[in-house]
């Protein structure tokens, strides 16, 4: 079908044009929004600037498609082919991208916020820049993308596969992490207030100098992890691994560490003022010169910890395994 059909059809208030093929087509700065475009054909098309707003491109063949500033918000693209596009500075919020393949596709500078992006393919997608707000990225294959610079604030990334993938400068602000495996990933100097990270396999993590107020890591494995100067002020660290871990001068007042395993773990200087810290294991820790006023030691193993210069105001000790 010729473009010049379409624009008369769609004039003519038409809104149909399911399975219509305009693939290499030229329909740039086109209006399009409502339409109904789904098993179309647009492989290669040029759509830059075109407004596509709350479109229905199900299953869709958007293969190497130009979509440059495109208006594509709330549009549905549920299982349609995206491999390859250029997707930049496209505006995407609200958009349901239900298993799509973004496979190679380039999305820097899109906005994508409360896009709805499960179980969608995008390994080495080039997402630099991008404003992710509050993206839903549940069990999404992000193997070896470009993240660097993105907003993932609030976004849920649970079960996903970050594996390779760049971070640097990301912000994930109450992001949802629960489960992930992110061991060995730089986090250092973020802003991780309230981010959910339990269960989460962070053994040998960078997160020096981040603030993770408030942040959930329950059941985490944060074995040698590096948390120098850290934010965890009231942080949910109950029943954690953080074994040989660095913790030097980090807040950790009034967190939840009970039943956490601090065992070698280096706490000199922190800050535990008020932590609950019943049935946690510090055997052999370093605690010189920590602050541990008011904190619950109810059978906590203090076997063989470093206790110089400490401050134990306020705290009853009578319950707590000091043998050694």
């Amino acid at each position: 079908m010729l473009i010049n059909d379409v624009l008369k059809r769609y004039k003519q208030g038409d809104r149909d044009f399911r399975e219509i093929n305009l693939s290499k087509s030229n329909l740039s700065g086109l209006k399009l929004s409502y339409s109904n475009l789904s098993r179309s054909k647009l492989v290669e098309a040029h759509l830059a600037w075109s407004d596509l707003e709350r479109c229905s491109l199900l299953e869709s063949d958007l293969r190497g498609a130009f979509l440059y500033g495109a208006n594509l918000s709330f549009v549905k693209l549920k299982e349609a082919l995206l491999i390859e596009a250029d997707l930049t500075k496209a505006d995407l919020h609200g958009a349901q991208l239900h298993k799509v393949d973004l496979q190679g596709a380039t999305l820097s500078g899109a906005v994508l916020t409360w896009v709805n992006l499960y179980m969608a393919n995008l390994p080495k997608v080039n997402l630099c820049g991008a404003n992710l707000d509050g993206i839903n990225l549940r069990g999404a294959n992000l193997q070896g993308a470009n993240l660097n610079w993105t907003n993932l604030n609030h976004a849920r990334l649970s079960g996903a596969n970050l594996r390779g993938a760049s971070l640097y400068g990301i912000k994930l602000k109450g992001a949802f992490l629960n489960g992930l495996d992110l061991h060995g990933l730089n986090f250092s100097a973020m802003d991780l207030t309230e981010t959910k990270m339990s269960g989460a396999k962070l053994y040998d993590t960078n997160f020096a100098g981040s603030n993770l107020d408030h942040a959930m890591l329950r059941r985490s494995v944060l074995d040698e992890a590096n948390l120098n100067n850290v934010n965890l002020h009231k942080g949910q660290m109950r029943g954690a691994h953080i074994v040989k871990a660095n913790l030097m001068k980090s807040d950790l007042s009034e967190t939840d560490l009970r039943a956490a395993d601090l065992s070698f773990a280096n706490l000199n200087m922190a800050n535990l003022t008020g932590a609950d810290l019943t049935d946690a294991n510090l055997q052999g820790a370093y605690l010189w010169g920590a602050c541990l006023d008011g904190a619950i030691l109810k059978n906590t193993n203090l076997i063989g910890a470093s206790l110089r210069d400490v401050d134990l105001s306020g705290v009853d000790l009578s319950e707590a395994i000091l043998s050694d």
